[in-house]
């Protein structure tokens, strides 16, 4: 494991505290994994993009032009 020294805003570390202490975990445990979530959120939009960026739009109209145009069922209609 890795020691990271950080600065932060007091406000911010008495916050962090709190939430940490509600939750029953330590500060280190709450920022690694509040740096975790985040990670997992950018690997994930980065995901995303290099999977639409193999899209074709010809595709995507193909497959809309082959849905067949009915209504739809009894109840599932927009808010």
């Amino acid at each position: 494991m890795t020691a990271l020294t950080i600065r932060l805003p007091d406000s911010v570390h008495r916050k962090i505290k709190e939430l940490a202490a509600d939750d029953g975990i330590s500060v280190n445990q709450f920022i690694a994994s509040a740096a975790a979530e985040k990670m997992a959120s950018v690997m994930t939009l980065d995901w995303l993009r290099a999977q639409a960026s193999q899209g074709r739009r010809e595709d995507f109209l193909a497959l809309l032009d082959a849905a067949p145009n009915v209504p739809p069922p009894s109840g599932d209609t927009p808010v």
